[in-house]
């Protein structure tokens, strides 16, 4: 790995570090170390990049802002390459917006509402990268990432990259192609918006980021939403009503604001957190007979 690390910051693809903590890469503040953690300055370096790694036979994931991640206390064995600033881009050509997945999506919703441009309203309180939001089709209030994409760039595992429609990412509840059938990272999305008065716009982005500031513990480290939502249940109702909200297990906490989001009260571990899904599932189980699947991404070393 001394080698490989050596070779890529020779190349000045970007920020290369061994043995990264990877808490520090993840909202909930939780993950142990990356063998190797990369992050490219633009997507041609990705490119050069994804062929040398490629090359060494070494195992590679990528992550955004982790914002919807939980990453073993163990770490990530491989590479571990993070879209963010160097994929940050954003071009508009009339109500065609072009965004490198690095970008937050938050940060877009209000660059394109000073525009006057609308159709991104639903996700200015989702704090995430665009890359992550396309590749789980994230959403709230009543809409989502399929409904305004127009296509997606996608780097696949064996390192090819293609465009994808919208029709080709075949979306679903918080899923893509990407998931399964297709695993990739999205490197940048195509987005059709329709023009919209901007004071309507800023209004409504008001009020969806308030929505989300007095119901949902974002002052506190967490992964967003841990379960997807069993419709037609909601998963923070079914916790909430099984009288689990402040529910604890080591350092992770169920939290006192909403019933869906776990949130790490100071010393959390990964190990923590799993428990307490568990724990949650089974209760839900027994209470309601409801199956909980979680929507919180869990990746790294067992």
């Amino acid at each position: 790995m001394k080698e490989l690390a050596k070779q890529l910051q020779e190349m000045k693809i970007g920020i290369v570090k061994e043995n990264e903590p990877l808490a520090c890469h993840t909202t909930i503040k939780i993950g142990g170390p990356a063998d190797l953690f990369i992050e490219p300055s633009t997507i041609e370096n990705l490119e050069k990049a994804m062929k040398v790694v490629r090359e060494a036979g070494v195992k590679w994931t990528a992550i955004g802002r982790g914002s919807n991640l939980l990453v073993s206390d163990k770490g990530i064995e491989g590479v571990v390459i993070k879209l963010g600033s160097g994929l940050d881009h954003v071009e508009v050509a009339d109500t065609r917006v072009t965004v490198g997945a690095g970008a937050s999506i938050v940060a877009l919703a209000m660059t394109l509402s000073r525009k006057g441009l609308t159709g991104l309203e639903f996700a200015s309180g989702i704090p995430g990268s665009v890359g992550g939001a396309v590749y789980m089709n994230a959403g709230a209030h009543g809409s989502d990432i399929s409904r305004i994409l127009e296509q997606a760039h996608i780097l696949f595992e064996d390192g090819t990259m293609e465009w994808l429609s919208a029709e080709q990412m075949k979306f679903s509840y918080r899923t893509s192609v990407l998931q399964k059938e297709r695993p990739g990272i999205v490197l940048e999305a195509v987005f059709n918006l329709q023009e919209g008065d901007i004071e309507d716009i800023k209004s409504v982005i008001k009020k969806n980021k308030d929505y989300r500031k007095d119901t949902q513990p974002w002052s506190s480290p967490c992964a967003g939403s841990i379960f997807r939502n069993p419709l037609p249940n909601y998963a923070g109702q079914l916790v909430e009503k099984a009288g689990l909200k402040g529910y604890s297990i080591g350092g992770a906490q169920i939290s006192e604001m909403h019933g869906n989001f776990i949130v790490n009260t100071g010393n959390a571990t990964a190990g923590d957190v799993l428990a307490l899904i568990d724990y949650v599932k089974a209760k839900i189980w027994d209470l309601y007979s409801v199956r909980m699947e979680t929507e919180v991404e869990i990746i790294g070393k067992i």
